[in-house]
């Protein structure tokens, strides 16, 4: 029989359910953020404790189980910070951490016999930069030798008995970043992503808790994991897209190391070739130009339509006889990013989203790219009849086929998430491109993720007008970045040659050699409405009949205007409809707003999240 004195009763954070934290007792002290067995309509659920609270009104039940896990101090902030700069319910917050499990003996791990990276006065200069400061930025040109920096700072942190977190795009966790890392420090490191099993998941864990490793390489969930003596974090390629999370919580892992480094003796430093504007207007930054490889470019610019033209299809003729590789990015998988009627115009769209279907010839098939509705292809207009369908933007499929047809005897393979669906693939294909068994590959924006191989001297970037003229504050970062980073891949040692297809020549022109001009003008330009002189909150409203979804919008709109009678330095930039207007059969509103400061945009988004509108603070996706 339990001591009811020693009864307690504490908020639980239900971590697999999107709930307020429910209230249940327990004969004893419990610590915040252990976690707990409770049960929840009927259902054995896993949580954390929250906080120990006054016996309540209302009948409670007793926590099931205690458990061994419980989250570090660094998790704890993490959850705090997420849940309130986020503005996210801490439950949810509470289900992206990895918990560290009490059950696993920490033992001192193994320094080895580390490598020493051999350094050129600019790259020591760039090192004493980086341990001189908490948190900096490495703006090194493609190829001038980041990597090596990195590796000596997380060897000395290493040697100092730390803990170490390499953050990387998902798709840049390649072999050969692997093959780099075991060169320099064996096997005392794991790799973390969406992609590796839970067999490889567990073992990760294992070693990591045990202090076996200290060293993560990972994306950006690696973040989550149980660091208890965290020394440095090193974001690489810190301007990829792929670091915000497009789920709630909509966090930025970039964002939350800067976070970490503020509040802990924890070093961050980022890194790129193209960095965003915003790390580069907030952090110190370092400029590292050249290459470590004795390498010179030539741009050609072909002012064509998106397609194969003849500059095209002689550069490619020049590599293939030459013995040498290319790459050829497009940003539309599929064989075409829509289909639509030349009698009416309309375009054949998801029945549940109001986005074109791609199409894939092979299969006969349009598939949303959005909520992955798959059709079979259609040969009539459904507004007029007409037979009269044709094709917009050609895509990898088509680009692939009419490569093989022009260039029969060459190897030439597709590059994008549709054909490479698994971490093995994804391996297979690199792998075979680096034995030189593949003489092209045609591909969407994972051609452009750090690949470093020396026998590649022609990338041919084709359909970046579109993604220029995106309605979004940030496409011409977004594009100049991507297309010097598939530039990146030609010639890494030796001549290379960059094919540009643009009607757009002289923002490439100027730009594409000189990203530091870039920035300076970019920055001119956006001052002082968008970041990072000023702060955004983007929060959309969804429901399936589309007259409730707006008077959900024209509420909500209502109080944020009482919001700013208070709060004079808020803007509601606009509300309306979404740029995808419909999204897995539900009707899409938004509203965007603007302020100089994070403090009213937050008392915003709690307004709106509690209407139940999705909250995005510091969006970058604006559809």
């Amino acid at each position: 029989m339990r001591n009811l004195d020693e009864v307690k009763y504490y908020e639980i954070l239900l971590s697999v359910l999107n709930l307020e934290p429910l209230t249940y007792h327990w004969a004893g002290v419990l610590e915040p953020f252990r976690a707990v067995t409770v049960k929840v309509r009927g259902k054995e659920v896993l949580g954390y404790v929250f906080r120990q609270v006054a016996e309540p009104n209302f009948k409670t039940i007793e926590i099931s189980a205690v458990g061994m896990q419980k989250l570090t101090q660094i998790q704890i902030s993490l959850l705090n910070f997420i849940s309130h700069y986020y503005v996210v319910n801490p439950s949810v917050s509470a289900g992206i951490f990895t918990p560290l499990d009490e059950s696993i003996k920490a033992t001192k791990a193994e320094c080895g016999d580390f490598k020493i990276p051999n350094l050129n006065p600019a790259q020591q200069e760039a090192l004493n930069f980086a341990k001189s400061r908490k948190a900096s930025l490495i703006f090194g040109d493609t190829g001038s030798g980041k990597s090596e920096i990195y590796f000596s700072l997380i060897r000395e942190y290493l040697l100092a008995g730390k803990q170490v977190l390499l953050l990387m795009p998902e798709i840049s966790l390649t072999p050969q970043m692997t093959k780099r890392l075991k060169s320099y420090f064996g096997e005392s490191f794991g790799v973390w992503h969406s992609k590796i099993t839970p067999k490889k998941r567990g073992e990760i864990l294992q070693k990591f808790q045990s202090r076996e490793i200290n060293l993560i390489a990972g994306a950006r969930s690696a973040l989550f994991l149980p660091f208890s003596e965290l020394g440095l974090i090193i974001v690489d390629e810190e301007h990829d897209d792929s670091y915000k999370s497009a789920q709630n919580p909509h966090y930025n892992a970039r964002d939350l190391a800067i976070f970490l480094a503020s509040k802990f003796d924890v070093k961050v430093v980022l890194g790129s070739a193209t960095p965003s504007v915003t790390s580069f207007a907030k952090q110190p930054h370092f400029r590292l130009k050249g290459t470590f490889f004795k390498s010179e470019k030539k741009f050609i610019y072909d002012e064509s339509e998106t397609g194969l033209s003849g500059v095209v299809l002689d550069e490619l003729a020049a590599s293939f006889a030459g013995g040498k590789q290319a790459v050829v990015f497009l940003p539309t998988r599929a064989n075409f990013r829509y289909l639509s009627c030349r009698e009416c115009g309309s375009t054949i769209k998801c029945p549940f989203c109001s986005v074109g279907m791609s199409f894939y010839k092979k299969r006969n098939l349009l598939k949303c790219q959005y909520c992955g509705f798959t059709a079979a292809a259609t040969c009539s207009c459904e507004k007029c009849g007409s037979q009269m369908i044709e094709a917009k933007k050609i895509g990898t499929d088509e680009l692939t086929e009419a490569l093989r047809s022009a260039f029969p005897a060459a190897r030439i393979e597709k590059f994008d998430r549709d054909e490479i669906t698994t971490q093995n693939k994804l391996e297979k294909t690199l792998k075979a491109f680096n034995a030189g068994e593949i003489d092209a590959l045609v591909g969407t924006q994972m051609l452009s993720k750090g690949h470093d191989y020396h026998n590649v001297d022609l990338a041919v970037i084709m359909g970046v007008d579109d993604l220029l003229s995106f309605p979004d504050f940030r496409a011409r970062e977004r594009t100049l970045a991507l297309a010097m980073q598939v530039a990146g891949r030609a010639g890494r040692s030796g001549f290379g040659r960059v094919v540009v297809q643009s009607k757009q020549r002289e923002f490439f022109e100027n730009f594409i050699e000189d990203y530091d001009a870039f920035l300076e003008e970019e920055m001119f330009s956006r001052e002082p409405i968008y970041p990072p002189f000023a702060r955004l909150l983007r929060v959309v409203v969804s429901e399936k009949s589309e007259q409730a979804a707006k008077q959900r919008l024209e509420i909500c709109v209502a109080e944020l205007e009482n919001l700013r009678a208070v709060e004079s330095s808020l803007e509601i930039v606009g509300h309306g409809k979404c740029g995808v207007e419909i999204l897995g059969g539900k009707f899409r509103f938004e509203i965007l707003l603007r302020c100089a400061s994070h403090a009213p945009l937050i008392k915003a988004a709690r307004i709106c999240a509690a209407r139940g509108f999705d909250v995005d603070m510091d969006p970058i996706n604006f559809s």
